[in-house]
């Protein structure tokens, strides 16, 4: 795929996919229609409801772009739980004031560490009082998404979706990917494996009950989606150049953790499909520092990235759940 590919892609893929999208009929599942009729008196907004954790900027907020605009043609009301921690993305704001004002029904609630502190939150806020809701959340405290999951019960009643999108794999000064063993530190380790795993799987956790109650509810799916944002490099085996101990012990551990939500799920038949994706190598903050050796047809715009994985979200089946999967659909080893 050249770089032109991803260009032409761009200017065409949302208006296709909304098309595409359209064509099919807006309704539940039987199995869903079932699940929902008994679990309605839990639901209080009647419509699908989606989180996104991770996503004050870069892919996190391009899915919530991509979904606020895609989404609103066909379905009701969607939600979205924004949320942060080291999030180290391109803060898309003029994007999300566009699409905000396209769909006059879609409610956000935005969280991050400190709300009080994001210029760009306040701003959305002071346009869209209403249909904006702040909230704090970090990864690192898990009251605070505790409390997080209790205001989206409070206020919703369910969950949908659910988007895992939060990651880090440098900070100045503070850590960096190890070319050699003899460069791991404990530090680093930690503090990988606290915000791309730890921290992700106890948002699974607190939204379980959200998720299980939700379904396919108000959306085109029978089943309710956890789709975490993992990384090829979390692969053992696809494992073949080593390097970078901390990033892919900490994807790893994320695919493991999220494996084992979703056997559990399926055990207790909870409407709940539990997906890792990975997003290709994409043009954000994140990778720019790494960006001198990728080709040029294999560095992503977010646009084109998140297509892709919304595609794959879309189109999940009850059969899909535990597996792993690439930005074009491929499954990768583990």
């Amino acid at each position: 795929m050249q770089l032109s590919t991803q260009n032409s892609f761009m200017a065409s893929s949302r208006a296709t996919r909304v098309l595409s999208l359209t064509r099919r009929p807006f309704s539940s599942s039987s199995s869903s229609s079932s699940s929902s009729s008994s679990s309605s008196s839990s639901l209080k907004f009647d419509a699908g409801v989606s989180m996104v954790q991770g996503a004050s900027r870069g892919i996190g907020l391009e899915f919530v772009s991509s979904l606020l605009f895609l989404h609103s043609p066909y379905s009701q009301n969607f939600t979205f739980l924004l949320s942060y921690y080291f999030a180290p993305f391109i803060f898309c704001l003029v994007q999300v004031k566009q699409l905000l004002e396209k769909n006059d029904k879609g409610h956000v609630v935005a969280t991050c560490r400190n709300p009080d502190a994001s210029t760009g939150l306040a701003q959305l806020k002071d346009k869209f009082a209403d249909r904006l809701k702040l909230l704090p959340l970090d990864l690192t405290v898990e009251t605070s998404i505790q409390a997080s999951a209790s205001s989206v019960r409070e206020t919703y009643g369910h969950l949908n979706l659910l988007i895992n999108a939060s990651g880090i794999l440098s900070i100045p000064q503070v850590l960096q990917p190890e070319t050699s063993l003899n460069k791991l530190e404990k530090s680093a380790l930690m503090l990988t494996y606290e915000i791309n795993a730890v921290g992700p799987i106890l948002v699974i956790k607190h939204m379980w009950p959200l998720l299980k109650v939700g379904g396919g509810f108000g959306t085109e799916r029978s089943n309710a989606v956890v789709a975490s944002l993992s990384a090829r490099v979390g692969s053992i085996g696809d494992n073949h150049l080593g390097g970078w101990h901390s990033y892919r012990s900490s994807k790893t551990a994320l695919n493991q953790l999220t494996k084992t939500a979703a056997v559990e799920f399926a055990r207790k038949k909870d409407p709940i499909v539990c997906i890792l994706l990975h997003p290709g190598t994409v043009d954000t903050d994140l990778s720019k520092p790494f960006q001198k050796n990728v080709p040029k047809e294999k560095l992503f715009s977010k646009e084109f990235s998140v297509q892709k994985l919304l595609s794959i979200i879309d189109n999940v089946k009850s059969n899909d759940n535990g597996k792993f999967f690439a930005w074009d659909g491929q499954e990768i080893p583990w």
